[in-house]
C-alpha cells in the first residue's frame, strides 16, 4: 500500500470541476518522498500522473487535507480521460485522523501546526508539508 498525500489548487471560487478547472496539483509520495506536479489538467498530464503512481505498490491510497476538495478534482480528470480512476473511490482526511487519536472530534484542525514546509498554495509544498505533519502525529506529537 502506498499513500499518496495529494493537493489542488483552482480559481478563486471554482469549488468544483463544473465551475471551471483546476489550476494545478501536487502528489507526495509518503515513504520516499516522491513528488509529482501537475501544471495544468490535460490529459497527458493525468497520463503522467498515471505512469508516477506505478512507481510504487498499489493500493495507492489518498490522503489530504480536505479530500472533499483536493479528491474531486483529481477523480474526475483520471475518468474523464481515462474512464477509471487507478486511486480508487475514497481518500482519507488527516484532520479525523488526528481527531480520532486525540478524542475529541473537534479538534480537527488543529493539527496544522505540525507542518514544516510552509503552507504557501504551490500544491507540492502543501502536501510535503502534510506529509510532514502526518508523520509527526503518527510519532504521537498532538
Amino acid at each position: 500500500m502506498s499513500l499518496i498525500f495529494i493537493d489542488c489548487e483552482a480559481p478563486y471560487g471554482a469549488g468544483s470541476p463544473s465551475v471551471a478547472d483546476m489550476t494545478h496539483f501536487g502528489a507526495v509520495e509518503y515513504k520516499s518522498r516522491a513528488t509529482f506536479h501537475g501544471r495544468d489538467c490535460f490529459r497527458e498530464t493525468f497520463e503522467d500522473f498515471r505512469e508516477w503512481l506505478k512507481k510504487f505498490p498499489p493500493p495507492w491510497v489518498a490522503v489530504s487535507d480536505n479530500p472533499a476538495y483536493d479528491w474531486q478534482w483529481l477523480n474526475y480528470y483520471f475518468w474523464k480521460y481515462q474512464g477509471s480512476n487507478p486511486m480508487g473511490h475514497s481518500a482519507r482526511r488527516i484532520g479525523d485522523f488526528y481527531a480520532g487519536l486525540c478524542g475529541d472530534f473537534w479538534k480537527s484542525s488543529r493539527w496544522k501546526h505540525l507542518r514544516i514546509t510552509k503552507h504557501d498554495h504551490d500544491p507540492t509544498h502543501d502536501a510535503l508539508g502534510n506529509v510532514e505533519a502526518f508523520e509527526r502525529i503518527i510519532r504521537g506529537e498532538r
